[in-house]
């Protein structure tokens, strides 16, 4: 298994979850480590990406609310979640790419060649 998540879980809204992925030393280290999410019965959507030299971008509804890290000691990506809301409420799944660093946005969704299985996040209101 090269991409691993955990951290899911159950939480009203307001709450706060932290989100782990954890991957081989060689996936941890390609250019563009992002987090993806689905909704039953909607399209996979990228949430935040973070390329090899610390960029970070974040799709609009996160804004202010998620953080997306990392730490190298432990080949360990983080999505931390504050203010969660029921449509965030989903399968959060992290990924990686080996292409180039301007391409590390969540909205590159195709370029993602190494999947995990995903984390599920339930918000109730």
């Amino acid at each position: 298994v090269q991409l691993a998540e955990s951290g899911g879980g159950s939480v009203q809204a307001g709450g706060s979850l932290r989100l782990s992925c954890v991957g081989s030393r060689e996936t941890y280290t390609s250019n563009c480590l992002g987090w993806f999410r689905q909704a039953p019965g909607k399209e996979r959507e990228g949430v935040a990406t973070l390329s090899l030299i610390g960029q970070t971008t974040y799709t609009d509804s996160v804004k202010g609310r998620f953080t997306v890290f990392k730490d190298d000691a432990s080949n360990t990506l983080y999505l931390q979640m504050n203010n969660l809301k029921p449509e965030d409420t989903a399968s959060y799944i992290c990924a990686a790419h080996g292409g180039r660093w301007h391409d590390c946005h969540p909205a590159n969704q195709r370029l993602f060649d190494v999947w995990g299985q995903g984390t599920q996040v339930t918000v109730s209101s």
